[in-house]
Formats: C-alpha cells, sequence, structure tokens
C-alpha cells in the first residue's frame, strides 16, 4: 500500500485522517494567539503578589518615610485608572465599532495638514495622558498617519475642556494662563507631528500584537471585549510602574531643592519641567500643583503644566510597553525639548 504524506502547513493540505486529529489545539496555539497556556493563574498573580509584597514590607517597616511612599504610589494610580479605562474602553470601541474609513474622511489626505487637525480634536477626549496612549495606538491601527496620531496623544491631555476649567479655578483672574497653556500644548503636540513626519522611522514602533479592525462574521461586542481586555491589562502594569517611580522620586528628593532652584528665572523653568516628568501628576490636577508653587515665576509655571501631560513617567512607561522602548526613548526626549521651547516663548508673550 503506498503511503501518502501530509506537511503540516502546505497550503492546501488535508489531514489524512480527520478522526485521529487531536481535540485539544496544540500546546502552540495560545502563545501564537498572544496568551499564556495558563494566562489566568498569570493574571491572578500579578494581582495579588505585588500588593502581597507591599503588604509584608508595610508590616516590617512602619517608617513614615514608606507609608509616605505607599500613599503617592497608591494616589497616582487611583487618579489614572479611571481615565485607563476611559482610554482603553474608547481604544476598544475604535476598534470594534468604527469603520476605518471614518478616520480617512475626517482627517486632511495630507499628512502636513492631518497633524494640526489631529491636535485641535483632543479636545473630544476628557481624560488624562494615560487615556490618550491606548487610543492613539488604535488610530494608528486603523490607518491614521502616526504623525496625526501622536499629536493627538499629546494635545488630548492638555487641551480637553476639563484640564482647562480646572487651570481657570487654579489660576483665577488669570486667563492669559489658561490661552498661554493651551497655545503652548497646541503648538507642541503640532510640531511634534511634523518633526515625527521629517525625521520619524517606522522601525521605532513595534506592532500591534492584537488584531485591530472588526472582521467579518465575528461579533463586534466580543473584538470589543478582546481589545479593551488586552490594553487595559498590557498598560495598567506600566501604569504602576510609573507610579512607583514617581512616589520614589516624592519620598527621596526634600522640599528644600525647590527653594535652591525658585531664584533662577531660567533654572526654574528647567527645575519645573523635570520636576513635571518626575512627579506624573494627572492633567486634571496639575494645575492646582503649579499654582501652589509660588515662589516659581508664571513662566516656570506654565512649563510645569505643559511638559506634564506629554512627559512624565507613567506615561513614558505607556509608550514604551505600548509601542516599544526605541520609539518612547527618542520621541519623549524630543517632546520634552520641544515642550519647553514653546512654553517657554507662548508664556514670554501672554505671561
Amino acid at each position: 500500500m503506498q503511503k501518502t504524506e501530509v506537511l503540516a502547513g502546505e497550503p492546501g493540505a488535508t489531514p489524512a485522517d480527520p478522526s485521529r486529529s487531536p481535540a485539544a489545539p496544540p500546546a502552540g496555539d495560545a502563545a501564537a494567539q498572544g496568551w499564556p497556556r495558563f494566562w489566568p493563574a498569570v493574571l491572578l498573580g500579578a494581582a495579588v503578589l505585588p500588593g502581597a509584597v507591599v503588604f509584608v514590607v508595610g508590616r516590617w517597616s512602619g517608617g513614615q518615610a514608606f507609608q509616605a511612599w505607599r500613599t503617592v504610589c497608591l494616589a497616582v494610580t487611583v487618579q489614572a485608572l479611571p481615565f485607563l479605562l476611559l482610554g482603553t474602553a474608547l481604544s476598544g470601541a475604535i476598534n470594534a465599532f468604527v469603520p476605518a474609513g471614518v478616520f480617512s474622511r475626517l482627517l486632511p489626505r495630507r499628512a502636513v495638514l492631518a497633524v494640526p487637525v489631529a491636535g485641535v480634536a483632543g479636545v473630544v477626549l476628557p481624560g488624562c495622558e494615560c487615556a490618550s496612549v491606548p487610543v492613539a495606538n488604535s488610530l494608528i491601527s486603523r490607518g491614521v498617519t502616526p504623525a496625526a496620531a501622536f499629536a493627538f496623544l499629546l494635545s488630548a491631555p492638555a487641551v480637553n475642556p476639563v484640564v482647562l476649567t480646572a487651570t481657570a479655578i487654579a489660576f483665577p483672574g488669570n486667563p492669559a494662563m489658561v490661552w498661554a497653556r493651551l497655545l503652548a500644548s497646541l503648538v507642541t503636540a503640532a510640531a511634534m507631528g511634523w518633526l515625527w513626519l521629517l525625521l520619524g522611522r517606522e522601525k521605532w514602533l513595534r506592532p500591534a500584537v492584537r488584531h485591530t479592525g472588526h472582521r467579518p462574521g465575528h461579533s463586534r461586542w466580543t473584538e470589543f471585549r478582546q481589545g479593551f481586555q488586552h490594553d487595559f491589562l498590557h498598560a495598567g502594569g506600566f501604569l504602576v510602574l510609573g507610579a512607583m517611580a514617581a512616589a520614589t522620586f516624592n519620598v527621596t528628593v526634600p522640599h528644600t531643592v525647590l527653594d535652591a532652584f525658585s531664584g533662577s528665572p531660567w533654572l526654574s523653568v528647567l527645575f519645573l519641567a523635570a520636576l513635571a516628568v518626575l512627579l506624573a501628576v494627572c492633567s486634571e490636577a496639575d494645575a492646582f500643583v503649579a499654582a501652589s508653587l509660588t515662589g516659581f515665576s508664571p513662566l516656570a509655571r506654565l512649563t510645569f503644566m505643559v511638559v506634564g501631560p506629554m512627559v512624565d513617567l507613567k506615561l513614558i512607561a505607556l509608550q514604551a510597553g505600548t509601542f516599544g522602548r526605541a520609539f518612547a526613548a527618542r520621541f519623549s526626549a524630543a517632546t520634552a525639548v520641544v515642550a519647553i521651547l514653546c512654553s517657554t516663548i507662548v508664556g514670554g508673550v501672554l505671561l
């Protein structure tokens, strides 16, 4: 009897005996789908182990420094978590329910014009920087040029109505500060989008792991749930890492350092820009922090509010987890420089 061999994976190949096919998928299938075989145990461990470590260390060390660190870390995480939920839910909704052609119709065809339009569109996302990262990733996966998506990513946390209203409340009787923040943030977002068009490289962007866009024959609600689940679990871990780094800075750096830099006009601008990166205050609350820094000039406080929503520790961690470390390192450094320059120019004119 002649034996026919069928190679697995060969186009058009079919098993010789379907009844002998294994009932369960091979061990590699789970990994190919992006999830480990025992992913429920992995998720449970990721949820329980960090809390257990914090509890044990807290019981072992009752010092005020650790208590302050724990409070700041928890505050940053809890403050950003609702907006991360909003952003990942919006990202999943865009992925499952919004046709890809919508964005090509709304944005100008020329990328150089799409960048400022996307920057102005940031007013529609009432969240912080944690929400803008998954949304920008979803936009790129739906065919939006990365330059426009990055302009939206940078502008949304700083120009939405919630943030501008908070700024007006934090600086009563000073509408120039609100206008300066709005204009400096929009100019920075547009400048970074155009800079990406000029110097950006697609190889710096890590390709998305999950499928994006609706697939015919599949449930849209299932695709929404899977996209939301992937984005939230993926970004949530990096949010916690950024919050831990910000809490460490808050505890280790004494407040007397602030007074040492407030006397110099230029050093105060650079210092508050660095402070905004390290503190990682949510954009809905950073105006109140800036208003409390009364020893610094209005220009320095404006820089604090422009740089913070665009470059901070938790945002860098989220960008690294979403787009890759090569992108996060280059993009964050360039954004910080551009944001400081735009804040200085706009603030020098309006303030």
